[in-house]
Order: structure tokens, then C-alpha cells, then sequence
């Protein structure tokens, strides 16, 4: 049973690593205890990402006991299991803030602590990074420090790590790699090198790390305090590159995650702390996007053959499990290697298949080479479903999917699609198998959508937007979902007796260009309203084909300024950003009054 205490018997006294020096393994075996206490009840009340923490509670306290961070270096990856590590560096009091607008960040961040020696959020960069620390130190003669990086079993999937493994075995540095295997990404951890790690046993020779010329030590129970820091102890002895392999448990000290689903309590939301009861929400909202295009796709599925599905480890994140259990031959996760999952997918089209591929749109960054070469040039009938475009939330500036219109829209062949509601969605997943002849972009947002219920599929245009209210005053254009704050917007500019006309342009590219030419010709001012970067943004296309035909209008873009954007809810940062229905409201009026 868990419980809030108000005071702690170690953990009130550790304001730094300094203090969990030269303790007892009794003591530090307590303090474990009392730092997942902290972890369960502040995520019960807070949502973040809990197994991933609970997991290396006991790896976190014995690598800060044992090591002179931070001077000594540390980089975790993904980041996401980092909690206790906040909490051991100072943090503490602050961390009920976690994943809060103003408050302590989700993931490491070099401006939050001294401690934080690389901002982490994408998976698998951990060895590169430390890697070029350690060169570094090497060359400053600082041939004493260490230089450790905790990556988990599903990050090591990438190509990035083995690009790292690669080149750290003949650089003669200071690096630790501790592989933090607990047969997990968010979903259970796929492929050979998963299969590898299972298969190693203590005092085993000839694994893949000494055959690359890598010292390999292990397996160590993660989760025993007692075992991991006395194998952190022989560690810090020791010089050179090599793996330190621990065995460790995803959720580990909490019933209910030890004994759940590990995907669902990979990030839980609000739950009950001692009964374990996830907190659902008392009211009836619409169903989630991720829920909308995951259903919608096994009915794809039933009705042509040809369509197949990848992802990069985000099977539960992008509801793909009905895909999986209705055509498990035609369901691919190729780990965390976004990468390869384009590329794969690339090879599906060049032999006939309509591939699905669905990436984050953080994440698809990772990939923009293969998007180019492997795809785009070869004009290959890849459907690029882009999950959580948009500002994202909590876990804020790694993760927001605010750059996917500024790169894609400049890329040869392809076409973009950014539906505003659920319909829109279904609409354009039919639309793109019927018109699968070269490579076609769907971005959609995280989270619930607008819509009570949905129909068939509805027929759309290549490149026609949507009128969705006539006025009179000035045209305002909206991108996706920011249809629904600029319908808000509008409302409060009707009580003001400011009646502008609304269009939702659907798809980004091929551009309407009939429809902003009509509007050049009928209104005095344009108003572009995008979830993403101005830059480079929907906004700019605009302006591109407005200037092509010397048109006279006035133009003001709305949406991300050359800034990254912080962490917060949802809605916070709409209204920090100034793409809020009532931000929106207030730079019209701005407009209209300085006319």
C-alpha cells in the first residue's frame, strides 16, 4: 500500500549525489523504497511516464552513489526514465511540477541542472553523445573521468546506436554502456537483438559487443541494489569502452504495473495509489484520432489485400493492435528504426503493396533522407500517416510535431493532406488508397477529436479546400485542427459584429491556389491560422503563389514563431503560442482596429 508521507528518512537529507556518499547498502535500499513512493503517488496525481522510472530506481541510486557526478557524465536514453534521477539531483521539491506548464520537464534538459548533461527525448542517441564527451575529456587530458550511458534493449534497435558501438570501440575512451534490458520500448521489444540479449548469460564469450572489440560484462539484476552497485563499484575501476548489461523490470516495486499490461502503465494517466485503479473520465468525449485510424484501417484492410501496416515501435501509441490481430502477416514493427520503417516501406510500394507507415511526427524528423531518397524521388506510393502532428503537450519540445508541413511541403511528388476532424480522416485514408499512385502524407493531431459519431467515407478533390462559413469582412484559412479554435474564434468576433468567412484548406499540398486567388479578389485581408511552424508553413505557401501572381492582399500568418515550444497541457500552450481560439480572437481584432 502506498501512501504520501510528509517526511522521508533519507531522502529529505539528499539535496545532491554528494549526499548518498559513502552510504550503506541498508540505507541505500531504503532510499529506493522511498524515492518510487514519491514516483507513485506524484504520477498517480500527475500523469508521466511511469514503468520506465519505477524501473531504474535502484540503477539511479547506486550510479549517483558510486560515481562523481557530474563531473563523471551521464546520458540516459530515452530520457523518459529519468524521474529518480530528478529527484536525486536536487529536484525534488520541484517535483510535483513535473510535465507542468513552468515546471520540471518530462526529459533531461541541460537549462534545468547541471546534472542533465545531454537533453534526451528521441530514442537511441545516448552512446553517440557520451561518446563525444569522452573524446573530449580525452583531449582536455582528463583521462580520469567516466563517461556512462544507460540505453534500454528497444533503443538499441536503431541504427544511430550501432553507428555509436561502431565507431566507440576504437577510440580508446572512458565509456560505460549500460543496456538497461527490460524486453520493452512502450510495447514488447522486437527483433534479433532482442533475441540476443535474452540468450546471454553471466561469463558469456563471443557476444556481439567482443566481437566488435567491446568488453562485455553481465547479467546483472537491475533491480537488486545491492548486486547493481557493487557492479558499479568493479565499473568505476575500470577503463576503456565497455557494456555493463543489467536485467531490469518496467514498473518494478508497483503491483499493479508489475502485474499489468507494461504498455498501459508505460504512462498510465491518473490512477488510485493504493487500489491501483486507473481514473477515467466521468464525461462521454469523442473517440481519440489514434483510436479513429485504427479502426478504420482493418476496414481498409478487409477490403483490399494490398494494404500493410508499419511502425516504429508504436503499436499501442498509434492503435495499430487491431491491425496487428486482424492481419498479423500484414503487420510489420520494425523496432525503433524509423529509418529502416520508411525504407521498408518503400520496398513494400516497389512491388505493390500500399503500405501504411505510421510515424510521430517528432519522430519522422529522423527520417527525412529515406522520405527523399527512397520514396519521393522514386514517386512511391507510400501513405506517410503522421501521428500527433501539432503541439503535443506534456512531454513538450522533443516531441511537438510542429516541423512535418515546413520539411515535407518542399519534397517533389508529394502530396499533403491535414484533415480538421475525424471525418476528414476517414475521408482521406479512403482517398489515398484510391489514389495510391505516388506518395501521400496524412498529419493528424494527438488525442480526442470534435465529432459524436462519424459516417462513410466522403469523397474529396486532389488540392479543393472547404467553405465552412461565408462572411463578408476578411478570409481566414485554417489548417487541420485549428478549424475548431478558429470556429471559436469567429464566434466571439460575431458578438463583436465581425462576420470573416472561413475556409478549411485540407490539403497543404498541390495548394488551392483557385481558392486563394478567389479570396485575393474579394477580400481586403487573409488570415492563415496553422498548428506548426511559420516558417516554412502553410502560411508560406501562400505567400508563395500570392507573390507569383502579384496579387494585393493583406496577409497576417498565425502559428509557430521561430521559437521551440516549452511543456504544458495542450490547451496552456495554444494560448502561449497565440494559436488559441481567444489569441486568435484577439490578433483579428488587433487587425480589424488598427485598420
Amino acid at each position: 500500500m502506498f501512501s504520501l508521507k510528509k517526511e522521508f528518512e533519507i531522502l529529505d537529507k539528499i539535496k545532491s549525489s554528494e549526499d548518498l556518499k559513502h552510504r550503506s547498502i541498508k540505507e541505500g535500499m531504503l532510499l529506493c523504497k522511498e524515492v518510487r513512493e514519491v514516483i507513485v503517488n506524484q504520477l498517480s496525481q500527475t500523469p508521466g511516464h511511469f514503468g520506465a522510472s519505477l524501473g531504474v530506481v535502484e540503477l539511479t541510486v547506486a550510479i549517483h552513489s558510486v560515481f562523481d557526478t557530474p563531473k563523471d557524465k551521464l546520458v540516459w536514453d530515452v530520457g523518459h526514465q529519468t524521474y529518480a534521477h530528478k529527484i536525486l539531483t536536487g529536484r525534488n521539491e520541484e517535483f510535483k511540477t513535473l510535465r507542468t506548464f513552468n515546471g520540471l520537464a518530462g526529459f533531461p534538459k541541460r537549462s534545468e541542472s547541471q546534472y542533465d548533461d545531454f537533453g534526451t527525448g528521441h530514442s537511441s542517441t545516448s552512446i553517440s553523445a557520451i561518446l563525444g564527451m569522452a573524446v573530449a575529456s580525452k583531449l582536455d587530458g582528463a583521462f580520469s573521468r567516466q563517461h556512462i550511458a544507460i540505453i534500454g534493449d528497444g533503443a538499441l534497435t536503431a541504427g544511430m546506436a550501432f553507428e555509436a558501438l561502431n565507431n566507440a570501440a576504437s577510440t580508446e575512451t572512458n565509456v560505460l554502456i549500460i543496456i538497461n534490458d527490460n524486453h520493452q520500448s512502450i510495447d514488447d521489444s522486437v527483433g534479433a537483438l532482442e533475441q540476443h540479449l535474452e540468450s546471454l548469460k553471466l561469463e558469456s564469450k563471443g557476444n556481439y559487443f567482443n566481437n566488435l572489440g567491446i568488453d562485455y560484462y553481465g547479467v546483472v539484476d537491475g533491480n537488486n541494489y545491492e548486486e547493481i552497485h557493487q557492479a558499479l563499484l568493479a565499473q568505476k575501476r575500470l577503463k576503456g569502452v565497455r557494456v555493463l548489461h543489467c536485467k531490469t523490470q518496467k514498473g518494478k516495486g508497483y503491483f499493479a504495473a508489475e502485474n499489468g499490461n507494461a504498455a498501459i502503465w508505460h504512462s498510465p494517466g491518473k490512477f488510485n495509489p493504493v487500489t491501483g485503479e486507473q481514473l477515467k473520465s466521468s464525461t462521454v468525449s469523442p473517440k481519440k484520432y489514434q483510436d479513429v485510424f485504427g479502426e478504420e484501417l482493418v476496414k481498409l484492410g478487409a477490403l483490399n489485400k494490398n494494404i500493410v501496416a508499419i511502425t516504429p515501435a508504436m503499436i499501442s501509441g498509434s492503435s495499430l493492435h487491431w491491425f496487428k490481430e486482424s492481419y498479423p502477416n500484414r503487420f510489420f514493427d520494425v523496432g525503433i528504426a524509423e529509418q529502416h520503417a520508411v525504407t521498408f516501406a518503400a520496398g513494400l510500394a516497389a512491388t505493390g503493396k500500399i503500405p501504411f507507415c505510421v510515424i510521430y511526427s517528432t519522430f519522422l524528423q529522423r527520417a527525412y533522407d529515406q522520405i527523399i531518397h527512397d520514396v519521393a524521388i522514386q514517386n512511391l506510393p507510400v501513405i506517410f500517416c503522421v501521428d500527433r502532428a501539432g503541439i503535443v503537450g506534456e512531454d513538450g519540445t522533443t516531441h511537438h510535431g510542429v516541423f512535418d508541413i515546413s520539411f515535407l511541403r518542399s519534397i517533389p511528388n508529394l502530396v499533403i493532406i491535414s484533415p480538421r476532424n475525424e471525418q476528414e480522416l476517414i475521408n482521406a485514408m479512403h482517398w489515398s488508397v484510391e489514389n495510391a499512385n505516388q506518395p501521400i502524407v496524412i498529419r493528424y493531431p494527438r488525442g480526442r477529436g470534435v465529432l459524436s459519431e462519424t459516417k462513410p467515407p466522403e469523397k474529396l478533390t486532389l488540392g479543393k479546400s472547404e467553405q465552412l462559413v461565408l462572411g463578408k469582412e476578411m478570409a481566414i484559412v485554417s489548417v487541420g485542427k485549428m478549424a475548431k479554435e478558429v470556429e471559436e474564434a469567429i464566434f466571439l468576433l460575431n458578438n463583436d459584429s465581425v462576420f470573416p468567412s472561413h475556409y478549411d484548406i485540407r490539403f497543404i499540398k498541390p495548394l488551392d491556389t483557385v481558392l486563394i486567388e478567389t479570396i485575393s479578389n474579394n477580400y481586403k485581408t487573409l488570415i492563415v491560422v496553422e498548428d506548426g511552424s511559420i516558417a516554412g508553413g502553410t502560411g508560406s505557401a501562400i505567400l508563395e503563389h500570392l507573390a507569383s501572381v502579384n496579387a494585393k492582399l493583406k496577409v497576417k500568418l498565425i502559428g509557430i514563431e521561430d521559437a521551440f515550444v516549452t511543456h504544458g497541457s495542450v490547451e496552456e500552450l495554444y494560448e502561449e503560442v497565440g494559436i488559441s481560439s481567444n489569441a486568435i480572437y484577439r490578433k483579428v481584432s488587433g487587425l480589424i482596429s488598427k485598420d
